[in-house]
């Protein structure tokens, strides 16, 4: 069971996780951050969150990469150190891992959609997202 403080702690540290994503981060790291031991504070994160603190961090890594391969006219080795990843190797095959295609691929695949370039394209967007958005603008 988490307290209050234990869970604050742990909210704490996804803030700091957010905060220094683009930073080499190590599990010490965060830990000290949420002042528990590495091993605990892994235990806790998992129970809580239903993820390791490393896959949260992949996770919000290749997000935000997504967002910058469509949005940004940079180079993917760019984004891939911008989102805080020293190797493209890894971070092409974490990213295929996440996604589904190749960073480049994505990008291509999501450009093709767009009428404007570095501009999300709304073919990308959920429809039950818009419908919900559209609803409330209508009202």
């Amino acid at each position: 069971m988490v307290t209050n403080s234990k869970y604050k702690r742990l909210s704490d540290s996804r803030d700091f996780i957010v905060d220094n994503y683009h930073a080499p981060l190590s599990l010490s790291d965060i830990a000290k951050h949420s002042c528990m031991s590495p091993y605990h504070f892994l235990r806790v994160f998992k129970d809580k969150y239903g993820e390791t603190p490393n896959e949260y961090l992949i996770r919000l890594r290749v997000e935000q990469a997504k967002i910058m391969l469509i949005t940004e006219q940079c180079s993917v080795s760019e984004v891939c150190e911008k989102v805080g990843y020293a190797s493209l190797g890894s971070f092409s095959s974490l990213f295929v891992k996440q996604v589904g295609l190749a960073p480049t691929s994505y990008r291509r695949k999501l450009w093709a959609l767009s009428a404007e370039a570095y501009c999300f394209p709304a073919q990308a967007i959920p429809a039950c997202y818009a419908y919900h958005f559209l609803g409330k603008l209508t009202k």
